[in-house]
């Protein structure tokens, strides 16, 4: 999002009075980074876990192995929240998208059956708020605790001239670690086979994917408002909806993989269904997800028209209504529905593994 040069090369944002030039005057304001970071200390201070050995503050956190492991292995991922960070700076509503990041990293680590164990965000602002900051942090905290893990440290950087004022990026960096013969998927030991059922964990919503698309379709060619009512009679308004925070499901699939032979975990994110389900299938397998078998969130039909989409567009788009799918031996779905429950995620046996080529597909129009 860099601002457009002037003639000759030169930024329009950048000084050009003579004299002597500060940090301050070039932009970059190190006492409001003070000041958030003050702000944020109890936040990150009410996600710690016993193993956290040194946290904000230093040049680096420090975080002691749980014990218990006969060989650990570590397992990290790396995610952000897209562009819905951009409706929640048009909505001035930040404290959403931090729990957004924090499911977008963690749901990522459980997919093989790692608990998560930590977490460092990355915020980037053009103009640096500590209120704002504060805002998102209040978030992640919740999402961290929530997922059980730790926020340990990150980075506050200000690009004055990069992001216009009020715009900001953010990133997330999540550890966590298994068990090396309790690994899930292809690389496991028990991967997943034919006959296996396919259970999909509920999304109320879009989670933080395809919002290049939503915002398009229903910000741009539909000319939607984001205080409008989000459809006839929803009783919510369209940020509302756009903005709903992502469920975390780490703690549920952790659960599962407790109780039931978890053969494997998908994280339904970019690429949705078909981009997403085959990644926790070894080679030979399809899945086969039946339509009508989960409730798909009304937001999505609202998507679809004003897109004009047919239902392969939205399929590889977004989640359709399944955060995650577990792939469990034939006859456990009924146990993973309930187990789930326990944890507030509804579930539902969406389908079956086959035999195939790799891929996944819907059963019948959307």
């Amino acid at each position: 999002m860099n601002r457009v040069n002037q003639p000759g090369g030169r930024r329009a944002d950048i000084p050009t009075a003579p004299g002597a030039l500060s940090y301050a005057a070039a932009g970059v304001d190190i006492e409001a980074a003070d000041e958030a970071v003050r702000l944020i200390r109890p936040l990150v201070a009410s996600t710690a876990r016993r193993e956290v050995l040194e946290g904000i503050g230093g040049f680096a956190g420090l975080f002691a192995l749980p014990t218990g492991y006969r060989q650990p292995v570590l397992v990290a991922s790396a995610d952000g929240v897209g562009t819905k960070l951009a409706v929640a700076v048009a909505a001035g509503r930040l404290d959403t998208v931090g729990v957004d990041l924090v499911a977008m990293c963690v749901d990522d680590l459980v997919c093989v059956g790692a608990e998560p164990l930590f977490l460092l965000d990355y915020q980037l602002w053009g103009h640096l708020s500590p209120e704002g900051v504060a805002t998102v942090m209040a978030g992640i905290a919740e999402g961290c605790r929530k997922a059980g893990c730790a926020v340990l440290g990150g980075e506050l950087a200000e690009h004055p001239g990069q992001l216009a004022e009020g715009e900001f990026d953010l990133a997330g960096f999540a550890v966590g670690v298994v068990e090396r013969d309790r690994l899930i998927g292809p690389a496991g030991a028990h991967p997943a086979q034919e006959g296996d059922e396919v259970v999909g964990l509920l999304s109320p919503g879009l989670r933080s994917n395809g919002y290049s698309l939503v915002r398009a379709a229903l910000l741009g060619r539909a000319g939607r408002g984001l205080d409008e009512e989000a459809w006839p009679g929803a009783g919510f308004s369209l940020a509302d909806e756009l903005l709903r925070p992502s469920p975390i499901y780490a703690p549920a699939v952790l659960q599962l993989a407790r109780q039931l032979e978890l053969r494997g975990v998908a994280h339904i994110t970019g690429g949705g269904l078909p981009g997403n389900v085959p990644r926790a299938l070894p080679p030979g397998l399809d899945a086969i997800l039946t339509a009508g078998s989960w409730p798909v969130p009304r937001i999505f039909a609202e998507v679809k028209a004003a897109a004009s989409a047919d239902d392969a567009e939205m399929a590889r788009t977004f989640n359709l209504g399944l955060g995650m799918i577990v792939v469990v031996p034939p006859g456990h779905s009924r146990l993973a529905v309930e187990v789930a429950g326990q944890f507030g995620v509804d579930a539902a046996l969406v389908g079956q593994v086959v035999a195939g080529t790799g891929r996944c597909t819907i059963q019948s129009t959307l």
